[in-house]
């Protein structure tokens, strides 16, 4: 049924993929330039890159467009978009020179799962809420790579972000607390258990059990929709803004944190609070 609808999008050239050239000429224009930079008389440092040179900067750009997010600045966002773009046009084209595959492959794959995925629009399929379209979405993943439910956890994620990526997965068949009650006393428990580690002077242990109380707290945070990630990573901006505060303070007076006592420091810190919001 899917399959029909997308047999029927294609052939009946839809508005979906029509004149597609003429609406997005840029990213036409973004891969032609890619393929002059890589070309024997281009770029020398375009020609020296592959998919392993590339991680550093692919993984650099995917976090400036999540500052861009923050920021709700929209002409930082489509800038911080176009170099991750830019990445995306980059391996494609390394890939095309192997005789892997080809931007226009990686697009069409893309089209295809994401018909495959949402049968409830392209198909007969009901989901009415968005847990039921996740739902669906993770039930066909795994249908579509015959794996484990966690196999396409990326495995380089930051932890926090890997933490509720794998309890969101865990909680899509079912496996999680009935409520978050549940989650409150297991936090409870990881605690006093961190304690009786830390108490007991055993490295090794306390980090085990400081491990399971963070993830215990990821879970806490999927079950109010917070993201554990983005609010630590708030929290981190938000204590070196005040910590900058502190220093510009300091420096007016002459001084500097080194050279500052802690009680001074926290004076300068409450008032912080006050100023940066």
């Amino acid at each position: 049924m899917v399959l029909d609808t997308w047999h029927f999008i294609k052939i009946n050239n839809s508005p979906m993929n029509e004149n597609t050239d003429d609406k997005y000429p840029a990213v036409a224009s973004l891969a032609e330039i890619m393929t002059r930079l890589r070309a024997p008389d281009g770029c020398p440092w375009d020609r020296e890159q592959d998919h392993m040179s590339l991680r550093p900067y692919l993984i650099e750009e995917a976090y400036e467009v999540l500052s861009a997010i923050e920021s709700s600045d929209s002409e930082s966002l489509k800038n911080e978009l176009g170099d991750l773009l830019l990445h995306i046009v980059f391996h494609a084209q390394i890939a095309d020179e192997n005789g892997n595959f080809d931007l226009n492959d990686v697009a069409q794959t893309c089209v295809e799962k994401l018909i495959r995925r949402h049968p409830h629009v392209f198909g007969d399929t009901k989901a009415d809420t968005p847990k039921q379209v996740k739902d669906n979405w993770e039930a066909i993943k795994i249908t579509d790579e015959k794996r484990s439910l966690f196999a396409g956890v990326p495995a380089h994620l930051p932890a926090l972000l890997a933490a509720f990526r794998v309890q969101e997965k865990a909680a899509g068949v079912g496996f999680d607390w009935k409520d978050v009650a549940g989650v409150d006393d297991k936090l409870q428990e990881e605690w006093s258990e961190f304690q009786s580690a830390r108490q007991s002077g055993d490295t090794e242990r306390m980090e085990e059990e400081f491990g399971d109380l963070l993830f215990v707290l990821v879970n806490l945070g999927k079950w109010l929709s917070i993201d554990a990630e983005l609010s630590l990573n708030r929290t981190v901006h938000k204590f070196i803004r005040r910590f900058q505060y502190i220093e510009e303070k300091l420096a007016e007076r002459g001084t500097s944190p080194h050279e500052s006592t802690l009680e001074e420091m926290d004076a300068i810190w409450n008032e912080a609070k006050d100023e940066i919001k």
